[in-house]
């Protein structure tokens, strides 16, 4: 993996989006991740071999000082290091770009990793990681813009399961009631996306779908119910995205249930849900959302924090896309409308939050719900004005040139552009790095002697006005498109006889407030 640095264009300034403090010259490649658990005590016993590649004389990890270091070296020579600050500072000897360091370490994790009973009072261990807390319990570079494969290698009492990305390599009883469980995950993810599970699961293999297994990891006691929560879901959602976008990126797709959070985590090949999702009807809607940050968020990872719509607002809008397919026009159409009104509500709390951060630095605030209903709004609207052709090719492509790697909002305008052949440049700038929505209230009355429709909409809101596409349905079988870039317009639509309704937005394409009302006949 080629470690990029990426200028995030943000107007017309270049800086880092968010203020992690990158490391140019270090390129992580691979992570072995060996990770010892008991039923006596809630520390765990670390070991960590990174693998990767340095043109300088430092690594940094980040990693919580609840872990305590207790050595560092290189093919068994021991390295100076500082642990402060949750940061580990190694210094390298001189020698090859090619290295490998090895940091051993104990502790209680704070965070990221809970150790506790789930929902039937049953020992348990889920890791936590996101966003940036996979730190609290492994020495990592825990930031999305360095992607590595990795391994885990936990050494837990034998009763138990032990779930993690990629690939079960081997289980072996250590004859001390112990077992070590080894998975292995080759593709290249972000840090958030290693996950380590270990409970009293039922494991149930349902079938693969192009070469790909797929699994339930949840509580017997919840066996029925995780059956009924997945399968179907899965089948659709898999068969859906494959064709619409492109390959499963990883080895295998298993649903874990999990504890100590709600909703779900979309780690790579291994999706976390919460312990009491399964047991919620329905829970499609979140396990398509899920399932398609496995190509959005986890294949195809934003290069900074700010950028985060590119995993939230995609899994959104195609988990309603994936909805139109399964259940039909009716279903997706009342699922953007839910959105809309939600994005509304949401603006009303962040009056100033547009989609893209600006220059994160609290990490409490990387999500709020704009981020994934306007986010999956914009595309929509993308859809809508360069066609299902073009979005779908366009769609296809970004995920094709950036599977396995990072992109920002300008990779994907840059590509989308390619294949509809519009600038888009002015689009995204209005709804991704500018908060609010436009709020359009319009009135229409039919001039019999004319034999016209006379329309007259305003944009209402502050601020400049947005440039509009905007659709009026007569009488429900005939749409005329308007463009307005202007704070007021007016319309002269020829008719014949004066229609019985006129409607603004019939087919549900725009994300405005309208009020639109009919005046008297002339």
């Amino acid at each position: 993996m080629e470690t990029r640095l990426i200028l995030a264009l943000l107007g017309a300034g270049a800086a880092w989006a968010d203020t992690y403090p990158r490391q140019p010259d270090v390129d992580v490649e691979h992570y072995v991740f060996r990770v010892g658990l008991s039923d006596a005590t809630d520390e765990i016993r670390g070991e960590a071999r990174v693998d990767f590649r340095a043109k300088g004389r430092e690594l940094s990890l980040d990693l919580a000082m609840a872990m305590h270091v207790d050595g560092v070296d290189a093919g068994g020579t021991p390295l100076a290091y500082e642990h402060r600050g949750d940061r580990l500072r190694i210094t390298l000897p001189p020698g090859k770009s090619q290295r490998s360091v090895t940091v051993r370490y104990h502790g209680t994790p704070e965070s990221g990793f809970r150790i506790g009973p789930n929902l039937h009072g049953e020992r348990t261990f889920f890791s936590l990681n996101w966003p940036n807390l996979a730190r609290q319990w492994l020495p990592m570079i825990d930031h999305p813009y360095d992607k590595a494969t990795s391994e885990f290698l936990v050494t837990a009492p034998a009763h138990y399961q032990v779930a993690a990305n990629g690939l079960l390599q081997e289980e072996r009883d250590m004859g001390d009631g112990r077992r070590m469980t080894h998975w292995k995950q080759g593709v290249p993810i972000a840090s958030w996306l290693n996950a380590v599970a270990v409970a009293r699961f039922s494991v149930r293999y349902f079938g693969s779908a192009d070469g790909i297994a797929m699994s339930n990891w949840v509580y017997p006691q919840d066996r029925e119910k995780g059956i009924a929560t997945f399968d179907v879901p899965t089948r659709n959602a898999f068969d859906f995205f494959t064709r619409f976008v492109g390959p499963y990126p990883y080895e295998k797709l298993a649903n874990v249930q999990a504890a100590g959070f709600s909703g779900g985590t979309e780690h790579a090949s291994v999706i976390f849900y919460g312990e009491k999702a399964i047991t919620a009807k329905p829970a499609t809607n979140l396990v398509t959302h899920e399932i398609a940050h496995q190509w959005f968020g986890n294949a195809v990872t934003e290069s900074d924090w700010d950028d985060v719509w590119l995993s939230e607002g995609f899994a959104t809008y195609f988990t309603l896309l994936c909805m139109e397919h399964v259940e039909g026009r009716d279903a997706f159409v009342s699922g953007l409308k839910r959105s809309r009104a939600a994005v509304f509500g949401l603006e009303a709390q962040l009056p100033d939050a547009p989609v893209i951060h600006r220059e994160l630095a609290d990490m409490k605030k990387v999500l709020n719900r704009l981020i994934y209903e306007k986010g999956g709004w914009t595309l929509h609207m993308l859809r809508g004005m360069i066609g299902m052709e073009a979005f779908h090719a366009g769609v296809r492509d970004y995920y094709r040139r950036y599977q396995g790697k990072n992109a920002t909002t300008v990779d994907f305008q840059r590509v989308m552009e390619e294949h509809s052949g519009v600038p888009l440049g002015w689009f995204l700038d209005q709804w991704l790095r500018r908060a609010g929505t436009p709020v359009l209230e319009g009135e229409w009355n039919f001039d019999a002697t004319a034999k016209a429709i006379r329309v007259k909409v305003r944009q209402t809101q502050a601020g400049e006005p947005y440039r509009l596409a905007v659709e009026m349905g007569i009488d429900g079988a005939r749409v005329e498109r308007m463009e307005m870039r202007t704070r007021e317009a007016e319309w002269t639509i020829p008719v014949e006889n004066e229609p019985r309704e006129l409607r603004l937005d019939p087919n549900t394409w725009l994300l405005a407030e309208t009020r639109f009302t009919k005046l008297g006949t002339h």
